[in-house]
């Protein structure tokens, strides 16, 4: 059920993988993706296990990503203002009995705590979230919420060694964060999308720690890149609390 997952002070986090969920081939097992050709009732009961099992009886703060850097505060007045899952790429909570959810089969999910300030937050970086500061902006809310000594950590996504693009795609977004230039490990261009963001979070003073595989090499892990249609959707969790 977990790549990752740690408790530090009051926080709990973890990313998933693809085991010990009820979906079918080719999404089989723990597909957290809210939509897609999954049945509906698999995906539900996905969720429900992994909710039962790492934060019973928390409200679920969740997003219809949409690659972009919008970063939501999610409280109990936020939450009951949405009938479903707001448009955003970031979101954090200063509040414990709220789990954070970010979900990604390649883009790189981003979990971030100050456990003495008791602030979390999480992020969803593709290529266009990064180049737009995404992770950045998630921090900056986090800060106006009290969060000081922040640590990130920095869930499974493709590695530059697998992401190509064009070289004009790549010249753009390097041209942004130099950072993410990156060569496949068959000589052409690349991005990493994982090193952006670390460059990104380092240059404002947050501690990172890597918490990630590619997923493109990981079976146990979704990638798009791999998979196409038939890739599911992982997810970085974190919530204020401690284990129960």
């Amino acid at each position: 059920m977990y790549s990752f997952r740690i408790t530090t002070g009051p926080v709990d986090l973890a990313f998933t993988d693809r085991v010990g969920g009820v979906s079918a081939a080719p999404f089989g097992e723990l597909n957290l993706a809210r939509d897609g050709d999954d049945a509906e009732s698999a995906r539900a009961e996905n969720l429900r296990l992994l909710l039962d099992d790492f934060a019973p009886g928390d409200d679920l703060a969740e997003l219809h990503q949409v690659h972009g850097n919008d970063v939501l505060v999610a409280d109990a007045a936020h939450l009951s203002s949405y009938d479903e899952a707001p448009e955003a790429d970031g979101i954090v909570a200063a509040a414990p009995g709220i789990t954070l959810m970010v979900r990604a089969a390649d883009c790189v999910p981003v979990l971030l705590a100050d456990p003495d300030a008791q602030v979390i937050g999480a992020a969803h970086a593709g290529r266009l979230g990064m180049a737009l500061g995404v992770v950045p902006a998630t921090v900056a809310r986090m800060r106006e919420l009290g969060g000081d000594r922040i640590t990130a950590w920095v869930g499974p996504h493709i590695c530059g060694a697998c992401y190509e693009v064009p070289a004009a795609l790549q010249e753009e977004v390097a041209a942004i964060v130099p950072e993410s230039r990156a060569t496949t490990s068959w000589g052409t261009s690349a991005l990493d999308i994982g090193a952006g963001v670390r460059a990104q979070l380092a240059a404002i003073g947050v501690e990172v720690v890597d918490a990630g595989r590619c997923t493109r090499e990981s079976p146990d892990l979704y990638s798009y890149r791999r998979d196409g249609a038939g890739a599911g959707r992982h997810a970085g969790i974190i919530r204020l609390g401690g284990h129960r």
